[in-house]
């Protein structure tokens, strides 16, 4: 019997109710039968979406709008994943075997109760790169490399070249690389110091950059201040150093993100996890939200990628606050701020925003968890505006009015004008008015229940559809708090 980890003790908070006591053996396996798949015309799949490109897509579009040409988009591929170089020739050495582990008592994942895949269980360790094998490697032996042995130990974008084996720092010996971000390489590590893994940024060769990464270690540390016992869901930063001209930033080692998650449980196109499952990392978000809005922090990122679980996966951590802004800071209007498929339409209509606008992608990504399927989809922030009012509805005069670039997709009259692509690929204008949704939320919730082995009570579909719905409300004033979430009826309830 396991409950909630890390559950404050405190009147702003709420417990953790009683409900998240799991009892019942079950788990949160991909419960949605392969003979009877969610339905593809309702939004892409969550697992196989990578935001990547949507991103540098928005950067090129926002450095366009601005003329900021110093910024190029070139400057922000990620989805290049370098090859590990490895510092000495691999050993002859029998593949270590993955090591074997009691089977969870909490396993939420499994299809059904004898099942012998423990979603739980801690995953036999790799050193493979994103992407790549899964089979072992031979690790060199912990090794530091002289700064004259390269002339340029970066690629020619200002990542660092990550050498398997090498000692950072003189004490982390590099196990793998994890790929990239937007403005790091991440890399998992063994602390010889304390023999513990861990995962450390490192931050690309760039002024612009490094000055934000900087800005990324005062936000940690002040939201660490905050949260001495670790309770509040927000991952650890344990230290930083500069290496080879690299800020890097070491954290706390965790197993996959949500996105990862989705795919192992469900496969390339599958559906969600359980919604006492969804619930139960619903729960943790609200959580780490709470400490956010405490500290007067913007994530501004927040999107399945960004929030991980460990190993056991009964702990969830929000990561990546590259992005983070103090709400009491004079931010910046601009329409491209948080991933395009998470952005709150707040942001997207040039309005003054705050701390609901990670409640919206919080709500974004409960969605996809429990549907395995992406709420709101469209190549540019226009047509993101149309999916949102297909969903949501139509947005109000005053809303409009105080948005800078509501202008650039509505008339007086509050006509949509929609960009789309004709059969050539061409731009075109098409005038739409919006009455009424015609892809409701709260059917779409609904819709995920059908052709389950074991459905959840129709009551609890719909508390979580009610949830939503306050998450995800058009007028950021009216959307709900990280507080007042907790006390929602969807986490108080027993299932």
């Amino acid at each position: 019997m396991v409950t909630s980890p890390g559950t404050p003790l405190q009147d702003s908070t709420p417990d953790s109710p009683a409900a998240f006591i799991v009892d019942n053996g079950e788990d949160i396996d991909s419960h949605r039968p392969a003979y009877q798949p969610i339905n593809d015309d309702d939004g892409p799949s969550a697992a196989d979406y990578d935001p990547t490109m949507d991103m540098e897509e928005d950067r090129a579009r926002q450095n366009q709008k601005y003329h900021q040409e110093d910024v190029s988009t070139t400057d922000y591929d990620e989805t290049k994943l370098e090859k590990q170089a490895v510092l000495l020739p691999k050993p002859e050495a029998e593949e270590s075997k993955p090591a074997q582990h009691p089977k969870s008592d909490f396993d939420m994942f499994a299809e059904d109760d004898d099942d012998d895949d423990d979603m739980f269980a801690p995953e036999p360790r790799t050193n493979a790169v994103n992407g790549g094998s899964s089979k072992a490697v031979s690790i060199p032996k912990a090794r530091e490399l002289d700064q004259s042995l390269l002339d340029n130990w970066d690629d020619a974008d200002g990542y660092y070249k990550v050498y398997i084996g090498e000692l950072l720092d003189g004490r982390y010996h590099v196990q793998a690389s994890l790929g990239r971000g937007m403005f790091s390489g991440v890399v998992r590590a063994t602390d010889n110091t304390t023999g513990r893994l861990v995962a450390i940024k490192i931050i690309r060769n760039n002024e612009i950059m490094k000055k934000a990464g900087l800005k990324e270690v005062e936000i940690l540390k002040q939201l660490t201040e905050a949260d001495p016992d670790d309770r509040k869901h927000i991952i650890r930063l344990e230290r930083h150093f500069e290496h080879k001209g690299h800020l890097c930033m070491v954290f706390e080692n965790l197993s996959m993100n949500l996105r990862e998650l989705l795919k192992k449980v469900g496969g390339a196109g599958g559906g969600g996890i359980t919604l006492e499952a969804v619930r139960f990392y619903a729960h943790q978000m609200f959580l780490g939200l709470s400490l956010l809005k405490k500290c007067k922090i913007l994530h501004a990122d927040l999107k399945p990628d960004n929030i991980l679980v460990n190993e056991t996966q009964k702990v969830l951590k929000i990561c990546d606050l590259g992005s983070a802004a103090n709400a009491s800071e004079n931010n910046e209007i601009t329409p491209y701020l948080v991933s395009r498929f998470y952005r709150a339409p707040e942001i997207i209509l040039g309005m003054p925003f705050e701390y609901p606008i990670d409640m919206w992608s919080v709500g974004c990504t409960l969605f996809e968890l429990w549907t395995g399927k992406i709420l709101f989809t469209g190549r540019s922030n226009n047509q993101m505006l149309r999916s949102i009012m297909e969903c949501r509805g139509k947005f109000s005069l005053k809303m409009l009015k105080k948005g800078q670039c509501a202008a650039d997709h509505f008339n007086d009259k509050l006509d949509f004008r929609s960009v789309e692509k004709d059969k050539f690929g061409k731009d075109v204008v098409r005038w739409i008015t919006f009455i009424k949704p015609t892809r409701d939320l709260k059917s779409r919730i609904a819709d995920a229940s059908k052709g389950l082995k074991r459905p959840p009570d129709p009551k609890q579909v719909n508390l979580f559809a009610d949830l939503l719905d306050q998450c995800l409300h058009l007028n950021p004033e009216r959307r709900i708090t990280p507080t007042d979430a907790l006390k929602h009826p969807f986490l108080q309830t027993k299932f």
